[in-house]
């Protein structure tokens, strides 16, 4: 039945990749020959017909070709997304001043380019990064500007959730700023928990119930999969190290108190690999589900869970329509044993940084646009039209008025606001690509080496050490805001 029934989804998929694209005025630029698109963001495992073409889209206003350019390289946002990229920062910073034009390209190898671009001293002069992770070697290598005397000059310390702030920092110095927040936890489709007679589970052994009885009647216990993009592997490492190993056990690894291995810790991965080989991740069809195409079964009633991000609420837009629309919920991570309070993975959409070869006067503009994007006006304005991705990390949201907005984009207003209470009240734990140095990531990303039993949880806990301890020791760790330690 499952297998039926995901064939008929990738055939609509294939038709779906063929209808017309982009609304807004572009140009596209060939590739360049410069770094393969294997490498990318967490968020361009699906990203509409940009990243099947592998097609650089280029957001410019050719009535303004006298104005300097400052430039913007984003990942491969979906059609609607760049629409409102355009209309609610590139036009209204555009008509802001007469001297600089804001050009936009959508790139979905975006990463990749970065790095290429300013390991030659290149590149755009506001730097898209996909996590603090991603930003400590560009650091490390004087790539990003010090932007220490912006902070000031706009206030952002004061107005930015203070573990998200010193996320971006370096040494106490800021280098990069997180667009928006994202946070690991469970969609459920509440049709199906009604029509079945499930409660919203408010622990991990009621979840682990509905999931069996789910497997009973043939739908998936719940969908995610990691096709085209590895890194959908890190969601259930960093989840369960926060809530089986607990957010207390993980700052002191992180920090260098305690060692990866200890018991906690391979009691997450343990929990991972029971969870796996149960087929709670979409069994079989793990590696054949995109978000998208696994967003769309739970739309269709194929499950009653999608375990994943915040952010995935952008790409539920495209399938929780009309009379499905208010079916969608999401919830924190059910309680556990170790961690019984509401607690969030913290995560981060992006960073924004200032590249540190670029004109003086294009610095000031790019810091000027950073803040653009870092208050509630924007939050609202994007939200409304492009919900899931734009939560900005202040610590008040009591500006953003959800009253006129869609159900999506309210409810992604209600999360964020929920996970912003939770961090101030210490519950919350780390996403590694927010707060784990960049080889140590990668390693987190690797955690199906034990669900494909290559790797041992003993091994796999030591290679983590291993590459950690280099790490640490030579300050490669971002700064690790202190939890909720009780």
């Amino acid at each position: 039945m499952k297998k039926k029934w995901l064939a008929v989804l990738l055939s609509v998929a294939v038709l779906a990749g063929a209808l017309p694209g982009c609304a807004i005025s572009t140009t596209k630029e060939p590739e360049d020959g410069g770094a393969e698109s294997t490498e990318g963001t967490e968020n361009t495992e699906d990203t509409g017909g940009a990243e099947d073409a592998e097609d650089v889209v280029v957001m410019k206003d050719e009535d303004m070709e006298g104005r300097e350019q400052i430039s913007l390289w984003f990942w491969g946002a979906e059609p609607y997304a760049q629409e409102a990229f355009k209309k609610i920062l590139v036009d209204k910073y555009n008509a802001s001043q007469e001297d600089y034009q804001l050009v936009v390209e959508f790139r979905p190898s975006v990463d990749a380019d970065i790095k290429t671009a300013l390991a030659a001293n290149q590149g755009p002069d506001i730097i898209y990064g996909s996590g603090p992770s991603f930003v400590m070697p560009l650091v490390d290598a004087q790539k990003l500007e010090n932007m220490d005397e912006y902070a000031e000059e706009y206030g952002w310390k004061d107005k930015i959730l203070e573990p998200y702030y010193e996320s971006g920092t370096v040494h106490g110095s800021l280098y990069s700023l997180v667009n928006g927040v994202s946070a690991m936890g469970v969609f459920y489709n509440k049709k199906v928990l009604e029509d079945n007679g499930w409660e919203v589970p408010e622990t991990i052994e009621e979840m682990e119930a509905i999931m069996d009885e789910a497997l009973e009647k043939g739908m998936y216990a719940s969908v995610t999969g990691n096709k085209g993009w590895q890194p959908v592997n890190e969601n259930y490492a960093s989840l369960f190290l926060t809530h089986i190993a607990s957010p207390k056990t993980m700052y002191n690894v992180l920090t260098g108190e305690e060692s990866w291995v200890n018991d906690d810790v391979k009691a997450a991965f343990e929990k991972s690999k029971e969870w796996w080989d149960k087929g709670y991740l979409a069994g079989e069809d793990y590696v054949n589900l995109t978000f998208s195409e696994s967003l769309q079964l739970l739309a269709d009633e194929k499950s009653p869970f999608f375990v994943g991000p915040s952010m995935a609420f952008q790409w539920a837009a495209s399938f929780f329509t009309g009379d499905k629309e208010e079916n969608i919920v999401f919830i924190p991570f059910p309680a556990t044993e170790q961690v019984p309070d509401t607690t969030y993975t913290l995560g981060a959409c992006c960073t924004l940084s200032i590249n540190a070869n670029a004109e003086d006067s294009h610095k000031d503009e790019a810091a000027k646009i950073i803040d653009m994007m870092m208050n509630a006006e924007f939050m609202q304005e994007m939200t409304a039209a492009w919900p899931g991705y734009w939560g900005t990390p202040l610590k008040d949201l009591s500006a953003v008025d959800s009253g006129g907005m869609s159900y999506l984009s309210a409810e992604f207003v209600k999360v964020v606001s929920d996970i912003s209470d939770a961090v101030n009240q210490g519950n919350f734990g780390y996403y590694d690509n927010t707060f784990f140095p960049p080889a140590t990531q990668t390693r987190i990303v690797n955690i199906d080496e034990v669900w494909y039993e290559t790797s041992t949880v003993d091994e796999y806990v030591q290679s983590l050490e291993d590459e950690f301890r280099a790490e640490f020791e030579n300050g490669m760790v971002p700064p690790i805001p202190k939890p909720n330690m009780d």
